[in-house]
C-alpha cells in the first residue's frame, strides 16, 4: 500500500526494460498506443514483492465486489519469474535473471524525473531501457468483453541511476574503437584508386596526356 491506496505501490529500485516512456507505442498492430515499461524487480527486494502481492489481491477483491458480480475468475498471470519462461514458452533474457518481471502501462504520459530534482522532468535522451528507477504502479480489475482479470497501471518514474542500455544497439564508440584515426590520402585504398582518375596532366609543351593510356590526347 502506498499513500493509503490499497492497490497502489511505490517500488524499490528496479531496472527498466522496454521503456516507452517518452512516446506511446501500440503493443500490436492496430492496438491502442500506450506508454509502458517492464520492471525488473530484484527477488532480493522482498518488501516490494509483498506490496505487489497485497495490491494485486486488493484489486482482485475490488473486481469480485464491484465488477464481476461476485464471480471469482482465474486471472491471467502478470507477474512473471525472470528465471522461468515467458508466456510464449521461451526463456526470459539474461537481464531478467534473479528478478520478477512486471509490465505496467498507461494512456497518460508518466512524469519521469531524476532523484536529484523531482521538480523537473528528464530530457528524452536521459530516459532509456537499462536505467534504474523507482516507479509508482496501480493495480486494477477489468472486464473486457467477458475477459476478467487484474491489470497493472503505470504511474510516475523517478530515475535513481544510469545502467547499461538494453536497447540492443551498439554505441559509436564500440563500433569504431578499432578504426585507425589516420585519414592521410595515401593511407587509404580509395584515395589511391581515385588518383587513377585524376584530371589529365598538362605538360609544359601544352600537349595533354591521357592518364590511363599515357598517350597524347
Amino acid at each position: 500500500m502506498y499513500q493509503n491506496i490499497a492497490t497502489k505501490v511505490l517500488t524499490g529500485e528496479v531496472r527498466l526494460s522496454y521503456a516507452n516512456l517518452t512516446a506511446p507505442r501500440a503493443a500490436q498492430d492496430g492496438g491502442e498506443p500506450k506508454y509502458s515499461v517492464t520492471l525488473l524487480i530484484p527477488k532480493t527486494d522482498t518488501a516490494t514483492k509483498a506490496d505487489i502481492d497485497a495490491s494485486m489481491k486488493a484489486a482482485y477483491e475490488d473486481g469480485v465486489s464491484k465488477k464481476w458480480g461476485g464471480a471469482r475468475p482465474q486471472p491471467k498471470v502478470i507477474l512473471h519469474d525472470g528465471d522461468g519462461l515467458r508466456p510464449s514458452g521461451l526463456p526470459f533474457g539474461d537481464e531478467c535473471k534473479g528478478c520478477w518481471v512486471l509490465t505496467a502501462s498507461s494512456k497518460n504520459k508518466p512524469q519521469v524525473v531524476g532523484i536529484d530534482n523531482i521538480q523537473c522532468e528528464l530530457a528524452p535522451q536521459d530516459v532509456y531501457s537499462g536505467m534504474y528507477a523507482r516507479v509508482t504502479i496501480n493495480f486494477y480489475a477489468f472486464d473486457r468483453a467477458g475477459n476478467k482479470g487484474v491489470g497493472c497501471g503505470l504511474g510516475n518514474v523517478m530515475k535513481t541511476k544510469d545502467g547499461e542500455p538494453l536497447s540492443g544497439g551498439a554505441s559509436a564508440v564500440s563500433d569504431f574503437a578499432d578504426v585507425g584515426s589516420s585519414v592521410a590520402g595515401q593511407d587509404q585504398p580509395w584515395a589511391q584508386q581515385s588518383q587513377q582518375y585524376a584530371a589529365p596532366a598538362q605538360p609544359a609543351n601544352g600537349v595533354r596526356i591521357n592518364p590511363i593510356t599515357g598517350q597524347p590526347m
